[in-house]
């Protein structure tokens, strides 16, 4: 974990760059005490500001002294994350566009290449920092008699879209979740052949940066992102559906919506857990599946869709999916 000075220093750093024209209410020490100025006067009528978010959240906590620790833990471990994950991803493109596909085989037959295991060494060794436990895919399998008592673990894929990656498709990711009690709070997706990253937290809403190589840093993402879900208008009903797990049950689910849908269906497809960003994002409504996950394919997705105030339901129930269960295989469920 970085020190008190490097956690207060990058969220000043998020401060200066992330605001856009915003008049915030001052809180002093005593909380009753407010007024209203405009942020132009503190930071200049020419800082790269935006609109409400996360960052205004870290302006009320650290410049007017309402410090407390769980916000900027937060912040710091989702630092912690996305650094994580950008140097995850540069070893996963390293051999993606330098070397020859070496693939093993895991127990559950699924391929496992070199880019897995570099990815998940070196994702390890940052997440370590935190003291935080970490089940990983690609990690020893940790028995259910030690992780029952995790109230907070990271909750990592490594590569996510194995196949994808050994067809050379692009759409494959690095997944860092954040769990507790059951509930992924904190998610980071980036898809380095895209160069783009979503990461959120449900207390400082969900976010999207585009053109991000993995030598970017987390105060430059947090300087091009924007808040999630985007204002997008459409006229039609999008349904994320996976080219290759369209089974029985979900082409009768979009039957099912195209009869009780004012709005024409339109079905879209992507790779990994770029579907639940999909609808994170707001260019997808919903996102039905029908077919196997394990748990660390949908944390962090599940964790950026929550953020961006949406829900990962289990299917035909009205419950959230959980998360350490003794059987790490989720049941069915619809993102909406």
């Amino acid at each position: 974990m970085a020190t008190d000075i490097e956690t207060v220093s990058w969220c000043c750093f998020l401060i200066c760059v992330n605001l856009r024209h915003l008049r915030t209410t001052i809180v002093a020490k005593q909380p009753s005490v407010c007024s209203s100025v405009p942020l132009s006067v503190l930071c200049g009528s020419k800082s790269r500001l935006k609109p409400a978010s996360l960052h205004d959240l870290i302006f009320h906590e650290i410049f007017y002294l309402r410090i407390t620790n769980k916000p900027l833990i937060m912040l710091q471990l989702t630092k912690t994350a996305i650094t994580a994950a950008l140097a995850g991803a540069a070893e996963i493109m390293d051999v993606f566009e330098n070397h020859d596909f070496q693939v093993q085989t895991k127990e559950d037959n699924s391929p496992l290449t070199i880019a897995d295991v570099r990815a998940h060494n070196i994702i390890k060794n940052h997440l370590e920092k935190t003291g935080i436990p970490i089940l990983s895919e690609e990690g020893t399998s940790i028995p259910y008699e030690e992780r029952k008592g995790w109230s907070r673990f990271w909750l990592v894929d490594p590569l996510d879209g194995t196949k994808e990656f050994i067809k050379r498709n692009g759409e494959f990711t690095v997944n860092i979740a954040l769990i507790e009690e059951g509930t992924p709070v904190m998610g980071v997706v980036y898809a380095p052949v895209l160069e783009q990253i979503y990461y959120g937290d449900l207390e400082n809403g969900a976010f999207r940066a585009q053109n991000i190589s993995p030598s970017a840093t987390p105060e430059t993402i947090a300087s091009e992102a924007d808040k999630l879900p985007l204002p997008l208008k459409r006229d039609t009903l999008n349904v994320v559906a996976s080219k290759s797990h369209l089974n029985e049950e979900t082409k009768n689910y979009i039957a099912t919506l195209e009869q009780t849908s004012d709005r024409p269906v339109k079905t879209v497809s992507i790779g990994s857990s770029l579907k639940l960003c999909l609808v994170a994002l707001g260019e997808a409504d919903i996102y039905p599946r029908f077919g196997p996950t394990m748990e660390w394919d949908t944390s962090a997705g599940h964790a950026v869709v929550k953020a961006a105030g949406k829900r990962v339901l289990q299917a035909n129930e009205d419950e959230e999916l959980i998360y350490n269960k003794e059987n790490l295989l989720n049941p069915f469920f619809v993102v909406k």
